[in-house]
C-alpha cells in the first residue's frame, strides 16, 4: 500500500475546527496501533438529553476508529486487524482517521437507548517529533468537542509509551 493512499481525498480544506502540534517519540506505524488499540473503549459523560428538553444526562460514549484507504474509504481499525494496514507506512508523514462516537444512555426501565453519534475527521502528520493533530467534526451534533478527541489519542500514545 503506497503512503500516499492513507490521505482522504475529501478532508475538508477550510481551518480545522481544532489543531494542536505534540512532542512525539515515535512513528507512524506506533500512532496505527494505538488508534487500533482506542476502537472499542468507551466511557461515560455528561450531555444535553437528545430530546433536547434542556436536562443534562449520563450517557455511554464508545469509540469506533477507522483508517482511510485509497484515497476514498475508510476500513474499521482494530487490534485484530491492525498488521494488515501497516504495509507501506512510513515513519513518517500524513494519515487520516475518521473516529465515530456512538452514544446511548439507560433509560428509566434500565434499557439502553442509543441516540445520534458523531463522527471526526483525523489528520495526523508527523515530521521529525512533532506530531501535529487536525480535527473536524465530519457528521453530528458534536456532542464531544474536537480538542476532546484529540486529547484521547495524545492520552493513549502517553499511555503506551510509558
Amino acid at each position: 500500500m503506497d503512503m500516499r493512499k492513507r490521505v482522504y481525498y475529501h478532508f475538508p480544506k477550510r481551518e480545522p475546527h481544532f489543531e494542536q502540534r505534540y512532542r512525539y517519540y515515535g512513528d507512524l506505524p506506533y500512532l496505527v496501533r494505538t488508534m487500533a488499540g482506542v476502537d472499542g473503549k468507551h466511557g461515560m459523560f455528561s450531555t444535553e438529553s437528545p430530546d433536547r428538553r434542556g436536562h443534562i444526562i449520563q450517557s455511554r460514549r464508545e469509540i469506533e476508529v477507522y483508517i482511510v484507504e485509497n484515497n476514498l474509504d475508510f476500513a474499521h481499525l482494530t487490534l485484530d486487524n491492525v498488521e494488515g494496514h501497516l504495509d507501506g507506512i512510513e515513519s513518517d508523514g500524513t494519515l487520516d482517521f475518521k473516529v465515530s462516537l456512538k452514544y446511548s444512555y439507560l433509560d428509566g426501565k434500565y434499557n439502553r437507548v442509543p441516540f445520534a453519534g458523531d463522527d471526526y475527521l483525523v489528520r495526523a502528520h508527523l515530521d521529525g517529533d512533532l506530531l501535529t493533530l487536525k480535527v473536524h467534526l465530519d457528521a453530528g451534533q458534536g456532542r464531544t468537542e474536537c480538542g476532546r478527541v484529540a486529547d484521547t489519542i495524545v492520552e493513549e500514545l502517553r499511555r503506551g509509551m510509558e
